[in-house]
């Protein structure tokens, strides 16, 4: 079975120590929630509330729209004030449900209430996955209830729960296999009763030892569950780095996990499958790593759906003297923010406060052929032929180069002596790409 790592990768500083001693702290949010109507893979939900409205936390305030789309729930009660666009932390703009909070959290009926799993068919469990509006909250925002619904479950003999977290400064996720690790373990059981031939394995870096030996603890006795120790590296946690190393198979862009028998799932995500098939709670809150150097009180917090980053930064002490950047995600794959007046949505991982900017304190020169780009790429490309073809606009060259394996993990940037912005370069050649490609 698998490897303990994969080859290349590298080991930027990891300040995971900032946040990760600090247990989670609940956090309730204000006067007004935005829920944007895009908050995952696919096409928007469609808005099911009007102005005016009273709504219930719990409640279905916009619909799947289509095969590959997710519900969004309210996480407060209170009236709808608005339907309209709104600024996302992308910079991109939405159709949010703007709902002024009454405070009251008064809940749909049955919410948070016990069900037995082992009591429901496998339709039931897709089916409540699927009205729970859960999605990838690694990053990716892939819609739960069509990843666990592959073409042919009897092909699945995997369920990995993605433990690694090797983007550096977040702790979300550990501070999740810490606290609630009793959750993970019947999440797991959850969606390993969807498949026959299925085991669950968590897979967790090794530089989380008291993560790990609780869930070793409490999967000892089920001969259907498994802990996996990683080592850490980055990007030890992309969906084909982890197959590989849990496995030993590989996938490519044109695959889906399912094609290696493999359904992965972020520890948020399948904590959120507990919350809906176990306790009747829909997707409205997740944890958020507010960290880095420049933040006051690096911390955890359980955030609900809505809230705006200002106020969740406001609210956690705020930012200390100098800082010059704030992203949302983590250093690698994050996205600078430039509006905090935005709302956490359920893709959202941290606010990350840097007191310098490093894509500013270095100017780009010449790449200087020096190769360390190809050898820690993890998809094995070779970075430093495809920027040459990216940049001079010769997409069919960076095709042919498979440009579209690259998954935009920042390993080429980050070793780069020459400070060659790689994978900005690489992101907006894949979308001129995708864009002919649906032109076509």
């Amino acid at each position: 079975m698998g490897q303990s790592t994969f080859k290349g990768g590298t080991h930027p500083y990891e300040g995971k120590e900032l946040s990760m001693d600090n247990p989670i702290q609940v956090m309730l949010p204000k006067e007004e929630l935005v829920f944007s109507m895009s908050q995952h893979i696919g096409a928007p939900a469609t808005p099911v509330v009007a102005v005016g409205d009273t709504v219930k936390m719990g409640q279905i305030i916009g619909e799947a729209s289509g095969f590959i789309s997710a519900n969004i729930v309210s996480s407060v009660s209170g009236e709808v004030k608005a339907v309209e666009p709104r600024l996302l932390s992308s910079g991109a703009k939405a159709t949010c449900v703007v709902i002024a909070n009454d405070g009251k959290y008064e809940p749909i009926e049955g919410l948070g209430e016990d069900r037995d799993y082992t009591q429901l068919s496998k339709e039931e469990i897709r089916q409540i996955i699927k009205d729970a509006g859960i999605v990838g909250m690694g990053g990716a925002g892939f819609p739960t209830n069509v990843k666990v619904t592959p073409k042919n479950e009897d092909d699945i003999d995997y369920v990995i729960v993605n433990g690694a977290e090797c983007e550096p400064y977040l702790t979300s996720d550990y501070r999740l296999m810490l606290e609630k690790p009793e959750e993970i373990v019947q999440g797991l059981k959850v969606v390993v009763s969807l498949f026959s031939n299925a085991k669950g394995v968590i897979a967790i870096e090794d530089n989380k030892p008291e993560a790990i030996a609780k869930l070793q603890y409490l999967t000892e006795d089920d001969p259907n569950l498994e802990v996996k120790v990683l080592k850490t590296k980055y990007p030890q946690g992309a969906e084909r780095q982890i197959i590989y190393v849990v496995t030993g198979r590989k996938i490519n862009s044109k695959m889906l996990p399912a094609d290696a028998g493999c359904i992965v799932d972020n520890v948020q995500t399948i904590c959120a499958i507990y919350q809906a098939v176990c306790k009747r709670t829909p997707s409205m809150s997740r944890v958020v790593t507010l960290t880095g150097d420049a933040m006051a009180k690096p911390q955890n917090y359980e955030v609900k759906f809505g809230m705006s980053h200002a106020e969740l930064l406001e609210e956690g002490g705020g930012l200390s003297g100098e800082a010059v950047k704030l992203i949302s995600g983590g250093p690698m794959m994050g996205m600078a923010m430039y509006d905090l007046n935005t709302p956490i949505t359920k893709t959202s991982s941290s606010i990350l406060a840097m007191s310098q900017d490093e894509v500013e304190l270095y100017e780009p020169t010449n790449c200087i052929r020096c190769g360390r780009c190809g050898t820690v790429c993890p998809s094995h490309l070779v970075p430093q032929m495809m920027a040459e073809a990216a940049e001079a606009d010769n997409l069919e060259r960076f095709e042919k180069l498979n440009g579209m394996e690259c998954y935009e993990c920042g390993t080429c940037t980050y070793v780069c002596p020459a400070k060659r912005r790689l994978t900005q370069i690489f992101k907006q050649a894949r979308r001129a790409v995708m864009d002919s490609r649906k032109k076509a």
